[in-house]
């Protein structure tokens, strides 16, 4: 008899290509409604149904009811996280879905992961602090340094409120996009949720992308500085 956790099951639920691409869809962070996620997969809405009770049971989503609307989510970040590296791992392998379009470029440059910034923007997020020595790696975990504590707190953003035990405060996450990492964990969560706050950038609310406006851009790029970088 086998034992330990079944993997199969959690492995089995994200395979179908229906459901990646509606928990894809949920990794914008948003909750959605089963019509919406059923655009997402290409699907009907009663397939789309039957594939989230599937998902529920499974504990990869919750569903929240105001009114008479029900919406889906990711059940927590555990769940994101998980396919987040794998988004990171069918990159590294080559297993890309190639879908070419005008939105594809500001997927590219910033996108959410669900609470954090992706895409360019989001490695060079990493690559500043990094070089500057705010955060330091060690094999496959990063440390906030001393520096780099007074540095999050001089650009406004409380580092108490900030970490949480059930999540590391930094996180190195693959970037399926640019193939290196962005920053995640709790302080990748905390910079972006800073930089929307101060209206430095918003939501497409067609897409996961992040547009910038042309000062926040400014403010983003002196803020994160990485040596010979093209800023243009």
């Amino acid at each position: 008899m086998k034992e330990g956790p079944d993997i199969a099951r959690i492995a089995t639920l994200i395979g179908d290509p229906a459901r990646a691409n509606m928990l894809t869809a949920l990794m914008g962070g948003q909750a959605l409604t089963a019509t919406e996620l059923a655009a997402s997969a290409g699907v009907t809405l009663a397939t789309t149904s039957a594939h989230l009770s599937k998902l529920e049971d499974g504990g990869l989503l919750i569903q929240r009811r105001q009114g008479r609307h029900r919406y889906f989510a990711l059940a927590d970040h555990a769940v994101a996280t998980l396919l987040e590296d794998l988004a990171g791992l069918a990159a590294t392998r080559g297993h890309l879905r190639h879908r070419p379009g005008p939105k594809d470029p500001a997927l590219r440059q910033a996108r959410i992961c669900y609470d954090h910034l992706a895409g360019d923007y989001g490695v060079r997020i990493l690559d500043s602090l990094m070089t500057r020595g705010a955060i330091i790696a060690f094999e496959d975990t990063l440390t906030l340094t001393d520096s780099g504590r007074q540095f999050v707190c001089d650009i406004g953003i409380d580092l108490e409120a900030t970490q949480t035990p059930r999540r590391p405060l930094c996180r190195a996450c693959l970037d399926w996009s640019e193939r290196r990492s962005h920053l995640g964990g709790s302080l990748g969560k905390a910079i972006f949720a800073h930089m929307l706050a101060k209206g430095w950038a918003k939501r497409d609310p067609d897409s996961r992308a992040i547009r910038f406006t042309r000062e926040g851009t400014r403010r983003f790029l002196a803020l994160f500085p990485v040596e010979n970088a093209d800023a243009a």
